[in-house]
């Protein structure tokens, strides 16, 4: 190998981690005692490193405050589990191999222990060890592997509820993304402990079970090694081979009735802010229940024939800590040193700007008895409706409508909601819980019996009905909706009125960032080297305040670039660019046959219009006279109407000068009204005239 292929491996073992070799080695290890013979001092260490992981386990498992923060515990289980087992697989062996030379064949510690438990008579000592072998097997591992499997599935099954909940709070602006991403890992986590934990338990019942048949197969084998090979007495082949299989089973069974301590403790925990320690003090620590307990003992203290000493004793000992636990929270608070500290404590908090709370831009206020809609677990879809709504205005206006703040008040009616832009009540109605709106959409066949009202987003007539009569309504010609579509369509007409409202600079920042990222040149030139994003953001704002989307941003800025030499004034920009969007604003206006409908001004009232615009000053409003605004105002509604009848969307077309101002007064006083110029009608586009608007001067 050259020099410099061996400067290069040098150099990259210098490199390597060597924090991960600690498993792999592990399993080495494991791999070794299954494998290799063992001295009886590394069998010494090694029991006793095993005790001292378990010790280590079980005191981890007693301080942890919810089961997520032991998340390795099933892992660190299995190789536990197969580390003692490991060393009873080397231990035996040198049991059958050397066992014959005496207690110390297979260790100090197996010696030691096999004394302490048998102390100088076999068949006691093996009923002891058969008593923890029982309390281990039966009593503790059963248990703590049906509450495993118990938890493993609850939680399973608590999932979906779960993730509605989180998607829940951040639909309703409670949490955020990042939070919300964070609690979503936490239940992932948590699903994928406890069903570990499920098979995890199978190791500890599994690892008792072994240690049960290793036991027997140590005195069996020890036994037939002794007398058939070694020549020794059944006397001192039971003596010796009884002394070192207890001895062993108990070194490995304290490790494995720890770690099953451990599992028990791990799935019976109660998630809290508190350890188990902890939180089984303050709970244990109850006056009334110590007190009756130190009666009852004093009472079978002075049974005759009972050990008097003992009992009254522990009677006036559980007294005595029922007395201090008393004292302790009957104390008194510290009172204040001085009447100058009470002031300085009593006197008022200086304010900041954290006790300044923001207005949501959107939110939905609702009484408390329209809570039941807005919970997943009860049936609730309002969140899902509102999140439909945001995400299909978002589609429409070109931009991101931002979240809607649903929180409940007291200061409405139970049954009343409030939709709210930025501080101000914007829309404001009434919905029943478990009964269905039947909107009459103008022509039905039948009346409905039920409570008439009228339908919050639009002021049609309307009759809240029982569930079950929702498709007798239907087959009448009612249109019937449940209450949370009811409140999501109130929703989507005040979003879509006040669309403007919900455009700001940071917005629209957004949307050139996100055409930057297609088209850099073109968003460089335009801000803010030609136009401020004041400008731009004014501009949007009329288009949205005129129904029209700013969807395609392209052509928006194109336009923008174009006519910053002109002007900058954002409603004469306005004007300029709606003709460039004439197509995507007709395209939602004609009809089946490719059609545009639309009312047109006699031509005396146009020209009346005119000649009173160029009259007016520059920048202000155009002066009509009182009279003829009215005639002119009733007169649209009039022709509105009569369009609609006939089945068209009310669109009036004007010329290009008197079109904004047109728009702005008609805007509150001829609802659904479309106002288009001649120039923003593309020159294929089939136009057919089916009203004019008369109004007569004096």
């Amino acid at each position: 190998m050259s020099t410099l292929s061996l400067s290069t491996l040098r150099l990259n073992l210098s490199r390597y981690d060597y924090s991960g070799l600690g498993l792999p080695a592990l399993v080495l290890l494991i791999m070794a005692m299954l494998v290799l013979p063992l001295p009886p001092l590394l069998l010494d260490i090694l029991f006793t490193f095993n005790i001292a992981c378990s010790l280590v386990i079980i005191m981890i498992a007693i301080g942890t405050r919810k089961p997520l923060e032991f998340s390795s515990f099933p892992s660190v289980l299995l190789f536990a589990t197969m580390l003692r087992l490991g060393l009873n697989v080397a231990s035996t062996r040198v049991i059958l191999v050397n066992g014959h030379e005496g207690h110390d064949a297979a260790g100090k510690v197996v010696a030691a222990f096999g004394e302490i438990v048998i102390g100088g008579n076999y068949v006691v000592g093996f009923i002891i060890f058969a008593i923890l072998m029982i309390i281990n097997f039966i009593v503790v591992t059963k248990g703590a592997g049906r509450v495993s499997e118990v938890n493993a599935r609850f939680t399973l099954d608590a999932m979906p509820g779960k993730q509605m909940s989180i998607d829940a709070d951040l639909n309703a602006g409670v949490i955020d993304q990042d939070t919300a991403k964070k609690r979503r890992e936490e239940l992932a986590q948590e699903s994928d402990f406890f069903g570990s934990m499920d098979g995890a338990s199978k190791f500890v019942s599994g690892d008792a079970v072994a240690g049960l048949l290793i036991l027997v197969i140590n005195l069996v084998g020890g036994l037939a090694v002794g007398i058939g090979q070694h020549n020794l007495s059944l006397s001192e082949a039971g003596r010796i081979y009884t002394l070192l299989t207890i001895g062993d089973g108990l070194v490995a069974q304290i490790p494995s009735l720890f770690l099953s301590l451990a599992t028990a403790i791990i799935v019976t925990r109660v998630t809290t802010s508190e350890s188990m320690t902890e939180q089984a003090t303050t709970q244990l620590a109850n006056p009334t229940a110590l007190f009756l307990a130190a009666g009852i003992l004093a009472i079978l203290g002075a049974v005759p024939g009972m050990p008097h000493l003992v009992f009254l004793t522990l009677s006036l000992g559980t007294a005595a800590i029922a007395w201090g636990i008393l004292q302790r929270r009957d104390r008194p608070a510290p009172e204040p040193v001085t009447a100058a500290a009470q002031a300085a404590l009593d006197e008022p908090k200086e304010l900041d700007w954290d006790d300044v709370d923001q207005v949501d831009l959107i939110g939905l206020e609702i009484g408390y008895g329209l809570i039941p809609l807005v919970n997943p677990e009860t049936g609730g879809q309002l969140l899902s409706r509102v999140k439909g709504v945001r995400k299909k205005l978002s589609a429409e206006l070109g931009f991101l409508v931002q979240s809607v703040r649903i929180r409940d008040a007291l200061n409405i009616d139970p049954d009343a909601y409030h939709i709210v832009l930025k501080g101000v009540a914007r829309g404001k109605g009434q919905v029943k819980v478990g009964r269905e709106l039947a909107i009459n959409p103008g022509q039905v066949y039948g009346p409905l019996e039920g409570q008439a009202t009228k339908e919050p987003a639009f002021g049609l007539d309307a009759v809240w009905i029982d569930p079950a009569e929702r498709d007798h309504a239907r087959t009448l010609g009612y249109t019937v909706v449940d209450a949370s579509t009811a409140i999501a369509t109130h929703l989507n007409k005040v979003l879509r009125d006040n669309a403007s409202d919900l455009l700001s600079h940071d917005e629209v920042q957004q949307l050139l960032d996100k055409l930057a990222a297609k088209a850099p040149k073109l968003v460089e030139d335009l801000v803010p080297g030609k136009l401020s994003l004041g400008v731009v953001t004014r501009t949007l704002q009329n288009l949205l305040n005129e129904s029209v989307s700013i969807r395609d941003m392209r052509s928006i800025v194109e336009t923008l670039s174009e006519a910053s030499s002109r002007t900058q004034e954002p409603d004469q920009l306005t004007a300029i660019v709606r003709p460039k969007l004439g197509r995507m604003i007709v395209q939602s206006l004609v009809d089946e046959s490719n059609s545009l409908s639309v009312m047109t001004l006699d031509p005396g009232l146009e020209q009346l219009l005119h000649n009173v615009l160029q009259q007016s000053a520059p920048g202000q409003n155009m002066a009509i006279e009182p009279g003829l605004a009215e005639r002119l105002f009733a007169a649209l509604r009039d022709g509105a109407r009569a369009v609609e009848e006939m089945g068209h969307p009310a669109v009036l077309v004007v010329s290009p000068t008197i079109r904004p101002w047109l728009s702005r007064a008609a805007r509150y006083r001829v609802n659904d009204l479309t106002l288009l110029s001649y120039s923003e009608i593309p020159d294929d586009q089939s136009v057919k005239v089916v009203h004019t608007v008369h109004a007569e001067t004096r």
